[in-house]
């Protein structure tokens, strides 16, 4: 499988292995140094090495044998749909699945369910093991999901995507009581220097990220906030409020180990994404409510 990409002037200046495991994250760091030796990587139709820095306008070709994909199965699943048509489909994904097959998950994904349910029919320009996957969201985190049926509306949306003019909002429960009603938190995302799983602010080798906020309601420990994306990095709403010390309660990435309530990971939740319809030009947003157990988690912080 041959993947392709163009380097932006936002990533220019960084290891061809670093930005290659920013666009692949299914594909191991180590795997892809691999690779590189191998010359398996093109740029501009010749090979590169790993400490190669990516320069404005690179075209970027990266090799993955065949032999190493394992065949995703389609698997019948009882998915949440918010909105079906012929270009796109909008899931409303549940607390604990995971998108899109990888290393240690390839059944029970998101895609798994998409591939029985719209039987094949899914963009596939993010590749086979990411079919009709535009973005993502992290497997504890629930809400609102598109996915593209077709090349056409998978290079739209990724369009409004890199344009910043989809509409991302999402809830969640921090930790403490924010000083200010609403905020913009502007501070750019990176892997984390020294834990290669986590992310974390680095003025070094991010890229920009932007996070609105305000603050909905307030409690003795906890804030409950909306969070609008102008960007969308890996982990962005989670380690921007917990930059300004107010980690997500649940998140023991990036927040405190010990959690005062029983939780499966962070309570984040896209509540509203809208987008000009591929097709049609039309603008629409989509909702999906809170799920159960955080409605049941904001009942509690009202009565404590």
């Amino acid at each position: 499988m041959n993947l392709e990409f163009t380097v932006t002037a936002e990533d220019a200046g960084i290891r061809i292995d670093r930005y290659l495991s920013e666009k692949c994250s299914e594909v191991s760091r180590s795997y892809l140094q691999k690779l590189l030796k191998d010359d398996s990587v093109l740029v501009n139709q010749k090979t590169t090495k790993s400490n190669y820095k990516v320069n404005s306008g690179d075209q970027i070709v990266l090799c993955i044998p065949e032999a190493v994909e394992p065949e995703i199965t389609p698997e019948e699943m009882d998915l949440d749909i918010i909105y079906e048509d012929k270009d796109i489909v909008l899931i409303n994904k549940p607390k604990g699945m995971v998108v899109h097959p990888a290393a240690g998950h390839y059944s029970g994904t998101l895609v798994n369910g998409l591939m029985a349910h719209c039987r094949g029919d899914l963009s596939g320009i993010n590749g086979v093991m990411r079919p009709g996957i535009v973005h993502r969201i992290d497997m504890d985190t629930t809400g609102v999901l598109i996915v593209c049926k077709n090349d056409m509306a998978h290079n739209s949306i990724a369009s409004q995507l890199k344009e910043h003019s989809i509409t991302r909002k999402y809830y969640a429960i921090v930790h403490g009581r924010l000083k200010e009603d609403e905020g913009i938190i502007h501070a750019p995302i990176g892997r984390h220097p020294v834990d290669r799983k986590k992310m974390s602010i680095n003025e070094k080798n991010g890229r920009d990220a932007i996070t609105h906020f305000r603050v909905l309601e307030q409690f003795a420990q906890f804030s409950y906030v909306e969070c609008q994306l102008e960007t969308g990095r890996t982990h962005q709403i989670r380690v921007h409020m917990a930059s300004i010390g107010h980690p997500l309660l649940g998140d023991s990435v990036y927040g405190p180990a010990k959690c005062p309530f029983r939780l499966t990971g962070q309570t984040l939740h896209a509540g509203v994404l809208g987008i000009v319809h591929p097709r049609s030009g039309e603008y629409m947003e989509f909702k999906a409510p809170l799920p159960d157990y955080f409605e049941d988690l904001l009942r509690k912080l009202r009565t404590t």
